[in-house]
């Protein structure tokens, strides 16, 4: 299974079968788990970061994922109707 799946399941682990089964039949959401899972991981690495902007970076890719994630769970929503 793809990673970015995986992340998808790691933050809607109840809906995991329902990621699992939207993304073997559309792109666009494919598309989404990976933009998220990408939003995820420039958080950790700016947490990481000695430079001085590191931590409003991180702030901004959290928040970009938390934007991420929520679109991920109106597609599901909706695919679920």
């Amino acid at each position: 299974m793809d990673q970015s799946i995986l992340v998808a399941i790691a933050r809607f682990p109840d809906r995991g079968h329902a990621i699992e089964e939207l993304a073997r039949t559309n792109e666009d959401f494919r598309l989404l788990c990976a933009d998220l899972a990408d939003a995820e991981a420039a958080a950790v690495r700016w947490e990481y970061s000695s430079l001085p902007v590191s931590a409003e970076r991180s702030a901004e890719y959290r928040e970009l994922a938390r934007d991420l994630a929520a679109e991920l769970a109106a597609m599901l929503d909706r695919h679920a109707q």
